[in-house]
């Protein structure tokens, strides 16, 4: 099953069950927010899971594109990327917890084929300021599927006040060999699908209070679920990324780990610049930046000729490719311009770099304090600093 069947068989599952889809998913949030770009599927929907009336009703799905600034330090593992897809759904004041987790049992039992024996979950065990979830472990136990109790792994929050309350995660085993163990302690169980029963406000002292309504949101990471489905051992492999691992490396030869970094990096580059961003040195334009100029570092690191690869060798139907699955309405040719002159900009940089490097007092071994002050002042990679200075 592709990806694109995944995202239909999601949505039609639960459109079948009430639930109207969102149309819309944009990386940038409403005017005012403060947040950045958008984390989670949830993030657009806060004020009706604080009460508001939804137009759409008090049953929802969509597919999110995301993004997450979090996560850059991680990407090239098996399951992290900065810009992805959740697949969510919410019952605003609707349905409670124990109809979700039942739903999304069958759905990837029966709708997607998923082995139960190869799932574990993970509830809410209580702690000082509310009990223990025992209506989701009382589901789990129902069908059969194997819970491990859980404190901070298993309360969901929007932050350090909002909405928030008892989540229960299921897992899916990704590993060679049987099921073993727990979830918090074999990290071969792949947390895919998160079930928060939304019913409290944190507020500033720390205290919560009920919220307006009892609501339900869940969010599922798609390409994790996609390269679960597919057999495969990482999001890299999975179907949405086989037109850049079949042209990137003849294009540039890189290490895996350098090759998952720039395949997520300048697919993320593009999904941002299809959204309207463009490359700065504050906001959503330095984040855009800094994704650009670390994927060029890695690039440029073990360049045999220094400046030789550059994206300008970046084909058009890669980034045409990426467009499409995320919807978005630009042309591709005017990504790699942006693209291209965000790359003079980095170069000459690199160039001012390369003479500050040659002063006498960057002559000797540089220490913690060059490497601090050559990026805080001059915007210089560490690892491009250490590419072009190895001692």
């Amino acid at each position: 099953m592709n990806t694109d069947q995944v995202i239909r068989t999601f949505v039609d599952y639960f459109q079948e069950r009430g639930h109207r889809r969102i149309t819309g998913s944009t990386l940038l949030p409403p005017p005012g927010d403060p947040v950045l770009f958008t984390t989670s599927g949830m993030h657009p929907l806060t004020p009706y899971l604080e009460g508001r009336p939804h137009p759409l009703g008090n049953r929802l799905v969509n597919v999110q594109r995301c993004l997450r600034t979090t996560d850059l330090e991680e990407v090239g593992d098996p399951t992290h990327l900065t810009v992805f897809e959740m697949l969510g759904t919410w019952s605003l004041g609707d349905y409670e917890g124990p109809q979700s987790l039942r739903w999304g049992y069958e759905l990837l039992t029966e709708g997607l084929g998923v082995d139960p024996r190869m799932m574990y979950a993970t509830v809410f065990g209580g702690d000082e300021r509310t009990g223990p979830d025992t209506a989701s472990q009382e589901v789990w136990g129902e069908l059969g599927v194997p819970v491990e109790l859980t404190v901070e792994d298993n309360w969901w929050s929007n932050g350090p006040t909002g909405p928030c309350g008892p989540d229960s995660e299921i897992f899916l085993w990704t590993g060679d060999t049987p099921p073993q163990s727990t979830p918090t302690q074999d990290d071969r169980w792949v947390e895919m699908w998160n079930h928060v029963t939304m019913r409290y406000r944190k507020l500033d002292d720390g205290s919560l209070v009920p919220l307006p309504q009892r609501n339900v949101d869940t969010g599922l990471g798609l390409e994790r679920l996609v390269s679960t489905l597919q057999g495969k051992s990482s999001v890299f492999e999975c179907d949405v990324f086989d037109p850049w691992r079949s042209l990137v490396p003849g294009l540039w030869p890189l290490d895996e780990p350098s090759l998952r970094l720039v395949c997520d990096h300048l697919r993320s580059a593009v999904v941002v610049i299809g959204d309207g961003v463009r490359p700065g040195n504050t906001g959503r334009g330095y984040v855009l930046r800094r994704l650009v100029r670390r994927l060029l570092t890695v690039l440029w690191r073990d360049d045999p000729e220094p400046g030789s690869r550059g994206l300008g060798d970046l084909p058009d139907d890669l980034i045409r490719h990426t467009l499409d699955h995320f919807r978005q309405d630009i042309d591709p040719v005017d990504v790699r311009v942006i693209l291209l002159d965000e790359e003079q900009r980095f170069r000459r940089l690199l160039e001012r770099g390369r003479r500050i490097l040659a002063q006498p007092r960057f002559r000797g071994p540089l220490d913690e304090e060059h490497l601090h002050y050559l990026h805080d002042t001059h915007g210089l990679p560490r690892d491009l600093v250490l590419s072009l200075r190895p001692e």
